[in-house]
């Protein structure tokens, strides 16, 4: 076999993506504001490994979910499988470890989860997950908490138009109870038929709460079997409305029956709107939607995703709920807990549609290149003299010795300043230090050739090497 015959076809694989530099570094800029603000709230971080056992994540997420798992096999033969987020995980972590992590008690964590979805717009396979979660605390002031750091993201992004849609779970059970369904199963059903609402519309969800219905691809989706009335009187809950968040609970009552689920449901949405006021979470911002049912069958209580006006066809860039029951998979007493998660991939996408994502940032902030003979050595002790105190500096260390290729260096990658090494410089203890960002602003707008030429030669000064680092700081200052 030749070494032409041995070549793989380098590729990405589908619902995959690559991030070279200039997308990593917008990203590492909101990670480090969304971390900054876990920490400023009170939450500690945790890790948790990316496999977990396939009988952990099995049944936690519903049907779609179990059809979305990555499965594999340990060495050991063990069913296993990536972890499809950091919900699940966490909830196996505080029964493993109840001395360590006493409740109540809070967490964030950030990593990759991955899911056998359709890939679509902002929407991957591998993904990337920003999470909190408050454990053992059954107040709906935790909820409260936990919607008002979404807002307080996107405050810090600057964006100003955001909303959070917030539902309660209870509220379509208690409704579906007083309509005679009790059945776990079907209620479920009928919650992911609601789910779908936004993305396949309102005829087609009654169409599955009934009889079911036929995709666009021809394949028969199963119908959740409702008679008529009781389809209507799903629909019309669903398509409750009110000025403020007093008034849509106000007119939820209307059309609820006088079960103690129902009066719970209702006494913590109001709970809920005293608290986000108290937080500073205004109408214009948080906003309680009936039809909200978000997929994950683990959800017990209110339930909330984060909608960008600006860039609809991304859909909810955080979401989260209250999830009392998921910690009793794993012990025989429930933990009542409650977080939310940022899907890091589908924010940067919609910040980059609305043009509110951090610009890309130069890996460097000085390239040390040389003139003539000059050992590079010396070309890593000036690198090494500037990284001391706090300057990104990168040591040119390519093939091509020309000064041409090496400013075309940092002009590739946006490095700012160029620290020039010659012989002279080194005789004299002198070092060039070149803007390289001034050449490129007086060049705007200029169109004759020898001007612009000229104009490309300024922001270079020759100092002491003593005042290199100073130097090197102040043209970055400017």
């Amino acid at each position: 076999m030749t070494q032409h015959e041995t070549r793989v076809e380098p590729r990405t694989l589908k619902g995959f993506q690559d991030l070279l530099p200039a997308g990593v570094t917008p990203r590492q800029a909101v990670l480090r504001g969304i971390e900054a603000i876990f920490q400023r709230h009170g939450f500690a971080p945790v890790e948790t490994p990316a496999l977990e056992g396939l009988d952990v994540l099995l049944g936690t997420g519903g049907e779609e979910t179990n059809k979305e798992l990555f499965r594999l096999q340990s060495p050991e033969e063990e069913p296993i499988a990536l972890r499809f987020d950091l919900t699940v995980p966490f909830a196996r972590l505080m029964a493993q470890y109840p001395a360590e992590l006493k409740p109540p008690f809070r967490r964030y964590a950030i990593g990759p989860v991955w899911r056998a979805d359709k890939p679509g717009p902002g929407r991957f396979r591998q993904f990337t997950q920003c999470d909190i979660d408050i454990a053992g605390a059954p107040s709906i002031a935790a909820d409260a908490e936990i919607i008002a750091i979404m807002a307080a993201i996107l405050d810090e992004l600057g964006v100003k138009e955001y909303t959070v849609l917030i539902n309660h779970r209870k509220v379509i059970d208690a409704l579906l109870e007083s309509l005679g369904i009790a059945d776990e199963a079907r209620q479920k059903h009928v919650l992911r038929v609601i789910d779908k609402l936004q993305k396949v519309g309102l005829d087609n969800v009654r169409k599955e709460l009934g009889g079911g219905r036929v995709d666009e691809s021809g394949d028969p989706i199963r119908g959740v079997g409702l008679d008529e009335a009781v389809i209507d009187r799903i629909l019309a809950l669903i398509a409750v409305t009110g000025e403020s968040r007093a008034s849509v609970v106000a007119n939820l009552q209307e059309h609820l029956g006088g079960s103690e689920r129902a009066a719970q449901a209702l006494e913590d949405l109001r709970e809920l709107d005293a608290g986000l006021s108290a937080l500073g979470v205004g109408g214009e911002h948080a906003q309680f939607l009936p039809s909200l049912a978000r997929g994950l069958d683990y959800y017990t209580g209110p339930v909330f995703e984060m909608h960008l006006p600006g860039a609809p066809e991304f859909g909810s860039v955080m979401g989260g709920g209250r999830y009392d029951e998921l910690a009793a998979r794993f012990l025989d007493r429930e933990i009542p807990a409650t977080g939310m998660s940022v899907g890091l991939d589908r924010l940067m996408a919609a910040l980059t549609r609305l043009g509110a994502a951090p610009e890309a940032r130069p890996h460097a902030d000085a390239l040390i290149v040389s003139l003539g003979n000059v050992n590079k050595a010396d070309v890593l002790a000036a690198a090494q003299e500037l990284r001391k105190e706090g300057v990104a500096a990168e040591p040119y260390l390519g093939a091509k010795r020309g000064m041409k290729h090496q400013l075309s260096h940092a002009d590739h990658y946006g490095i700012p300043v160029a620290v020039i090494l010659g012989e002279d410089e080194i005789a004299q203890g002198t070092v060039a230090v070149k803007d390289l960002l001034a050449g490129k602003r007086e060049r705007e707008g200029i169109e004759d050739r020898e001007a612009y030429r000229q104009a490309g030669k300024t922001g270079q000064v020759t100092v002491p090497r003593a005042e290199l680092v100073a130097t090197v700081r102040e043209i970055l200052a400017r």
